[in-house]
């Protein structure tokens, strides 16, 4: 049978005042995760908190944290991760701005890898000891299709998405001899916000209407739709689990079908 039960384990889901991480928080705790969740809206947060599952009994907390101040993030949570470890971390912020690369400055990048790859070895490297006083490692790292296939109009977030996704294959080869597990899930069109002003954006540059826009991407996913966060939340929640123990360092795509890569 399939070991899907996170009971006694301690979960850490950053960006989960909505869209793909509040549903990640909301599976996790009903697999009976205790569910710490990160973002800076605070009202937010306390509004997903108690929304949480707490049938066994889970003491779910949330942190406020802006990630675009790496050196805040590391300061908050080496102290935080120290007192209150954490077997799963979910790395997950909202992505760079949209627009083409050509027109990108150099501070685009440089805020893109401190707000994703910065922030993300700091919450490792601040997590891995909790992990190994366990002897339960799960880090899982919500990026982006842009990992296979370049989006058009996101040249900033297709190549931070990159370099994160370097990393934790890096990563995951350190730390598969101890039995930890780095991944990557690669949402597709998932109905967020984030879509939703990617939406925006397009149907402003193209004239076209948002649901003329909308349609047209849905029409380039085989399943004809666009993702729930839900559905990205399940292959999170089964990365995060013991049944995914053999698998690391791999970007798993949730996408409808989209890439046309093997």
């Amino acid at each position: 049978m399939m070991n899907t039960d996170l009971t006694g384990k301690h979960a850490l889901v950053c960006g989960a005042s909505r869209g793909i991480g509040q549903a990640s928080a909301e599976l996790l705790a009903r697999l009976g995760a205790t569910v710490t969740i990160v973002a800076r809206n605070r009202d937010r947060l306390e509004q997903v908190i108690d929304g949480l599952d707490r049938e066994r009994s889970q003491q779910h907390q949330l942190v406020t944290a802006d990630f675009s101040n790496p050196d805040d993030v590391k300061e908050t949570f080496a102290r935080w991760l120290e007192a209150t470890p954490v077997e799963i971390l979910v790395n997950n912020t909202g992505g760079p701005p949209p627009g083409p690369i050509a027109a990108a400055d150099g501070e685009d990048f440089l805020a893109g890898m401190r707000a994703h790859l910065l922030c993300n070895q700091y919450l490792a490297q601040a997590a891995l000891p909790g992990m190994r006083a366990a002897g339960y490692g799960r880090i899982i790292n919500i990026v982006s299709t842009s990992v296979y296939e370049p989006i058009p109009g996101l040249g900033v977030s297709n190549t931070v998405r990159a370099a994160v996704a370097a990393w934790a294959k890096t990563l995951a080869g350190e730390l598969a001899p101890e039995g930890f597990t780095v991944n990557n899930v690669l949402p597709g069109f998932t109905a967020t916000d984030r879509l939703a002003a990617l939406i925006r954006g397009r149907a402003e540059k193209s004239g076209h209407s948002e649901d003329e826009v909308a349609a047209g991407m849905r029409a380039s996913v085989p399943m004809g739709r666009f993702g729930d966060a839900v559905e990205i939340a399940n292959a999170i929640a089964f990365l995060a689990s013991p049944a995914a123990a053999y698998i690391t360092g791999v970007s798993l795509a949730v996408d409808g079908g989209r890439l046309k890569g093997l």
